[in-house]
Order: C-alpha cells, then sequence, then structure tokens
C-alpha cells in the first residue's frame, strides 16, 4: 500500500479537481436553456433536436476514447479534452442559427465523453497508488460540481446577466481552474502498472464477459438515473397532482442523496467491499422506489426517489472502477466499454419510459428502473473479478 503522502496526494487533489471541473462545464449552460431557446426563436421540438447534439458527441467519442488515452496518456487526454469541453459553453453563447448550436453541443459532448473516461482512467491509477478506494468520491465532486453549476447559473439568469457575458467568462474561470489545479495528475507510466500479458488471470473470454456484465450493470443504474432527470417532476405533477414547485422535490432529492451517498461511498466500499455495496444499494433502490410508485402519495414518492438516488450513488464509481482494474484490459479501454452501455442507457431509458407511458401509465412505466435496478442485485458479482 502506497503511503498518502507526495504525488499521490497530489494526484488525488489534481483529479478531484477535473471530475468537479467536468460537473461544473457540463451543467455550466443548463439553466440558460430558456434564454439560448428564445434567442434563437426555435421552436419546443427543433429545439429538442438541437439537444441531441450533446449526447450524439458523447457517444462518437467515447468508441474512440480507449485509443486515445492509450496514445497518449489519461493525463494530456484529460487537459485537453477538458479545455476544449470547457470552451465550449462560450460557443453555445455565440450560436446564431441551428446549425452553430448543433455544432458547439456536438463539440461539447464529443469533449467531455473524451474527458470523462481519461479522467475516470487517471482515477483508477490514483487509486492504485492511493492503495484504498477513492473513485466514489472523485464522482462525488462531479456531482457537487453539476450543483455549483445549476445555482450560479440560476443566479445569473436571475440577475438578467446576458449569457453572451456570463457562458464566455464561465469558460475562462473553468479553463483556469481545470490547467491551475490539475497540474497533479499522474504521468503515462501510471496508467498502465499491470502488464496485460498472456499470463494474466482473466485474460481473454473471462475478461470481456465480466466487462459485459459491469456494462450492464451501468445500464440499469443510469436508465434510472435518466428516468429521475426526466420524469420525476412529471409524475408528481400530472399523476400527484402537486403544485409546480413541489413537483421538482422528487429529482432534488434523488441529486442530493446521490452526491451525499458519494462522498461517503469510499469509506463505505473499504469496510464491506464493492459487491456487497452493489448489492445492498440496488436492493434499497430498487424497495425504496418501488414502494414510493406504490403508495401513489407525493410525500412517499419523494422518499422514494430520494432512496433510488442513495442506492444507486456507488454504482458508476464501482463499475467504472473495477473495469479499469481488470486483470489484462486496459483501464481506459474497460472503462471505455462501460462508459459506451451506461450512456446507452442514460440517453436510451428515458424515450423508452415515455413510450411505455403512453400504454400503461407513468406511474407503472417508472417501474423499468425499477426492475433493471433490482437485477443489479446478482448481476454484482461482477465486480469481484477486478484487482483488489
Amino acid at each position: 500500500m502506497t503511503t498518502q503522502t507526495g504525488a499521490p496526494r497530489r494526484a488525488r487533489a489534481a483529479v478531484t479537481g477535473a471530475f468537479a471541473v467536468h460537473g461544473l462545464t457540463t451543467a455550466a449552460w443548463v439553466a440558460r436553456i430558456p434564454q439560448i431557446k428564445e434567442h434563437l426563436g426555435l421552436g419546443a421540438g427543433v429545439f429538442g433536436i438541437a439537444l441531441l447534439g450533446a449526447p450524439l458527441g458523447v457517444v462518437l467519442a467515447v468508441r474512440f476514447a480507449g485509443r486515445c488515452v492509450a496514445r497518449w496518456g489519461s493525463r494530456a487526454v484529460t487537459l485537453w479534452a477538458g479545455t476544449v469541453g470547457a470552451l465550449a459553453p462560450a460557443c453555445v453563447a455565440f450560436a446564431g442559427n441551428l446549425p452553430s448550436l448543433i455544432a458547439a453541443l456536438l463539440l461539447m459532448g464529443a469533449a467531455l465523453g473524451l474527458m470523462d473516461v481519461a479522467m475516470n482512467a487517471q482515477g483508477v491509477a490514483v487509486e492504485r497508488a492511493y492503495g484504498r478506494p477513492i473513485m466514489s468520491g472523485l464522482h462525488g465532486s462531479y456531482s457537487v460540481g453539476t450543483l455549483g453549476a445549476a445555482l450560479v447559473g440560476a443566479a445569473a439568469a436571475h440577475g438578467s446577466v446576458p449569457v453572451r457575458v456570463h457562458l464566455p467568462v464561465a469558460s475562462l474561470v473553468l479553463v483556469a481552474a481545470l490547467w491551475l489545479g490539475c497540474r497533479g495528475l499522474l504521468g503515462r507510466a501510471a496508467d498502465e502498472p499491470f502488464a496485460a500479458s498472456a499470463d494474466v488471470p482473466g485474460r481473454g473470454p473471462a475478461a470481456r464477459g465480466a466487462l459485459l456484465m459491469l456494462g450492464v450493470i451501468g445500464l440499469c443504474s443510469f436508465v434510472g438515473e435518466g428516468a429521475m432527470a426526466d420524469w420525476s417532476a412529471v409524475y408528481l405533477r400530472e399523476d400527484l397532482g402537486t403544485g409546480p414547485g413541489a413537483a421538482g422535490l422528487g429529482y432534488a432529492g434523488c441529486a442530493v442523496a446521490m452526491t451525499l451517498g458519494r462522498l461517503a461511498g469510499d469509506r463505505v466500499v473499504a469496510r464491506f467491499g464493492a459487491v456487497a455495496v452493489l448489492r445492498t444499494g440496488s436492493a434499497v433502490a430498487a424497495g425504496g422506489l418501488g414502494l414510493g410508485l406504490l403508495a401513489r402519495d407525493p410525500v412517499a414518492a419523494v422518499a422514494g426517489f430520494t432512496l433510488f438516488g442513495l442506492g444507486v450513488a456507488a454504482v458508476a464509481p464501482v463499475t467504472f472502477s473495477a473495469a479499469g482494474n481488470l486483470p489484462g484490459v486496459p483501464s481506459a479501454a474497460g472503462i471505455a466499454r462501460v462508459t459506451s452501455l451506461g450512456y446507452l442507457g442514460l440517453l436510451g431509458g428515458p424515450p423508452v419510459i415515455g413510450f411505455v407511458a403512453e400504454g400503461v401509465g407513468l406511474g407503472w412505466a417508472l417501474a423499468v428502473p425499477v426492475v433493471l435496478v433490482a437485477a443489479i442485485v446478482p448481476l454484482g458479482r461482477a465486480a469481484a473479478a477486478a484487482r483488489g
């Protein structure tokens, strides 16, 4: 076990900063969406098409992220992809028409997709140097970043700060924070300290099977995360008849619980192990959300959404850490595979739930994430395939 001093400590602070910058960049422009839509004079349907630019960029970039990290190292890809991603909100602010907005969002999604894989690979390398779990805390810093950016954006919108002032300033601050705060990232030598050789146990079909299972675990969790973001307020407002303000409490509870769960998750994983945390958390998420939906009561529903966020908080950190530590599999390649399946669930899950809701109602459609998260309980054993 490496002592928590020197380079590992600096690297942990640096990669924590990278996760926070990623979260800040992701949410920097979200609160200004109404002003951007109004400025461009776009209808809801056309603007919805524009919003597909970011997820499309993520999906395309993740396919090549493993190769990029293998060639240039997780440190370089984190810094340079993060720089492009941080500048993208300024490009969004100055988009003058639909094609330029789509291009700016495509650029943002691609850069953040590359950064996502690279910073998780860097996190795995730092975790190895530390000798104990740190991935949950890293993902917690991402969640804190998204919440912080949302609050700043809401304050800027409330104060009538022009979008073309707010977002360019935010981009400059993010670039400066990235390069000043992330100088301690580990170099290429730390990315793969364990050589992938033919005599390493788990290489080949066994490793590919473990990666597939980890990816399925990520997909099952991310479907629910996307559903909470897109459908929880609609369910509370239209199915349970709450007011507009109370309708937002479902996702707020989920997001806050997930953030707190991730910030505390490393100690829990270190004490009880990754497999136990995956299984127990998934059971809590499925049981809490299922009971909250069955109660048909706003308070119970908000409690269910909150328990769901708490239960799945550790799923992404644990699966990414496990994928980055599979014997015989390069960290970035393993993380990219899991990330691609996870984003498939995050992006494709909410439309599927909407389609199901057309036939059986939203309350029953939200049982889809309940079933999927419950499936993580038997699948959680896949995390045991990773190096300790």
